[in-house]
This record gives structure tokens, C-alpha cells and sequence, in this order.
């Protein structure tokens, strides 16, 4: 869940990209790049964690175009309505109009990924957003970054926008050494690489970041990942290290055994039950 404010909403323009390039980062991240007229209307400079709503034809579905995401709902059964996947904007460069995603890719399974991973320049690509809430607070006497794969993008983006030596401790969960990637920061970064290895999704990421010594001072902290492993964390960074909604942002983007579709249909309910259970026991006065 995300502690931070919701940002206003945005209005729901689709835009269409075109894919210009890709590359294969590690054996499991796909880096798609995409361009064209179509993005004449995106922009994405305000937060660090902004993300696009991605949007899968139905099999068999034919859309009238203009592509209108709001007729097709008024007159489609839903069952024919676009798929929709949520990816992070690892890069957004408004002079050359290039947006750039990475997608997490297990084989065949999913849409997205077996989608990025067939991507060829040409292919077309339309999406919805962008949504955001997070960026490093300068203000800040130190950061904490954590998640798994599915946080990697939004990870590397706010450490990018760290500022100068400002310290951050990042702690990533990938399956082994190959899904490792080169971090760029103004920032004093320490990333530290926690290397699954078969163990349960999120076991090695709670470790460490129960395990790590706060530095003295006030954190801003982004924590993002599997929703069981994130509901650990908020309970020990709200409770146990009794820090306040303000110097939060954490989130389950997924959840183990669900699809996008199963997860975003339970996530309120999954949200409302957890914060039931555990702003009860937080420090008073926040």
C-alpha cells in the first residue's frame, strides 16, 4: 500500500507508442523503448515512481478508432475490454520524446512480459497515465530504497534523482548474481544485491532490511514490491521503528499467486484489512 497522499487525478488520455528499440538487461529484464507522435502528449517529470497503465488488446477484440478507452467500456462487454498491466517509467526523455520501460520476463507466461520480449521496432504499444507519488525528498537526512524486481525501475529512477552525497541505503531482491544491474547516483548510494536463490519471493529482502543499523536522523523511505513481504515491512518501519506516514512510501505492486487482474480486484480490501491491523499498534501522534 502507499502511505503517501493520492496525487490529483490525472485526465485519462491514451497515448500510443512505438517501439524504437529493446534491450535484454539481465536474463529476465526487458528494456523497451518507445517513441512517435503518439507520446506528444505524455510527460513525466515529477515523480520518480511514475507508472503507465499498459494496454493488451482482448483476444478477438476489434476497437473502433480513435482508440477511446471510455466508449469501449460503454458499449463492450467487459470481457472484450484491453488487459491492462501497470509498468514503472524507468526513463522519460521529453527532448526526444522516448519512453522507456523495463519488464520483468518468466517465458511464457503473462502478457506483458512475452510481449516485450517479442517486441520488434514498429510494433505499437498504447497506454494510459502516468500516475506517481514518489520522489527523494531533499529535504531528507538519509533514504532507504528496497523492493524486489518489479521496484528495480523505480528504484534506479530515485536514485538517479538523489541529491549530491545525499546518503540512501538500497537494498534489491533478485533471483542470482546475472539479474544484477549497473545503479547510477549523485547520491551516496550503498546498494546492496540480496540474491533470492530459490528461497521464498521477499524472505531475503525482509531480512535485510530488518537486519540494517538507521543511521540518525529522518529517513524517507520507498518500499515496493510482493504484497506479503511489503505487509511485513510497513509493520516494522511503522511499528517497530516508529516512523510516520510521511516518510513512507510502500506498496505491494504484486502479490504472489494472483495476476494483475486477481490482485487489483482484492488490493482495497487487502489494504484496508492491513491498516486496520497495524495503525492501531503505531505510535500515536503522526
Amino acid at each position: 500500500m502507499n502511505d503517501r497522499p493520492a496525487p490529483p487525478a490525472r485526465r485519462r488520455v491514451t497515448h500510443r507508442g512505438r517501439v524504437l528499440r529493446t534491450e535484454r538487461l539481465t536474463p529476465h529484464m526487458i528494456r523497451v523503448v518507445l517513441g512517435g507522435d503518439g507520446l506528444a502528449e505524455f510527460r513525466a517529470d515529477e515523480w520518480t515512481d511514475h507508472y503507465v497503465k499498459l494496454l493488451f488488446p482482448a483476444p478477438g477484440a476489434v476497437y473502433p478508432e480513435p482508440f477511446d478507452m471510455a466508449a469501449i467500456r460503454e458499449t463492450l462487454p467487459r470481457d472484450q475490454w484491453p488487459r491492462t498491466r501497470t509498468y514503472t517509467v524507468r526513463a522519460w526523455d521529453a527532448a526526444a520524446r522516448e519512453l522507456t520501460i523495463d519488464f520483468v520476463h518468466h517465458g511464457t507466461s503473462g502478457i506483458a512480459g512475452p510481449w516485450a520480449d517479442a517486441a520488434r521496432p514498429g510494433d505499437e504499444l498504447l497506454f494510459m497515465g502516468p500516475g506517481g507519488a514518489y520522489r527523494p525528498d531533499p529535504e531528507a537526512d538519509w533514504h532507504l530504497l528496497a523492493g524486489d524486481e518489479s521496484a528495480l525501475p523505480a528504484i534506479a529512477a530515485a536514485l538517479e534523482a538523489l541529491p549530491d552525497e545525499a546518503p540512501a541505503h538500497v537494498l534489491v531482491e533478485v533471483e542470482g548474481p546475472d539479474e544484477e544491474q549497473k545503479l547510477h547516483s549523485p547520491g551516496d548510494a550503498r546498494i546492496v544485491w540480496l540474491h533470492r536463490g530459490g528461497r521464498p519471493v521477499g524472505e531475503a529482502l525482509v531480512e535485510a532490511v530488518t537486519a540494517l543499523e538507521f543511521p540518525e536522523g529522518r529517513a524517507h523511505v520507498f518500499v515496493h514490491g510482493e504484497a506479503h513481504a511489503v505487509k511485513e515491512l510497513r509493520r516494522l518501519l511503522r511499528i517497530d521503528r516508529g516512523l510516520t506516514r510521511e516518510q513512507l512510501s510502500i506498496s505491494g505492486y504484486w502479490r504472489l499467486g494472483k495476476d494483475e487482474d486477481g490482485w487489483q480486484s482484492s488490493k482495497r480490501e487487502w489494504n484496508q484489512r492491513i491498516e486496520e491491523e497495524q495503525e492501531g499498534a503505531a505510535p500515536a501522534g503522526d
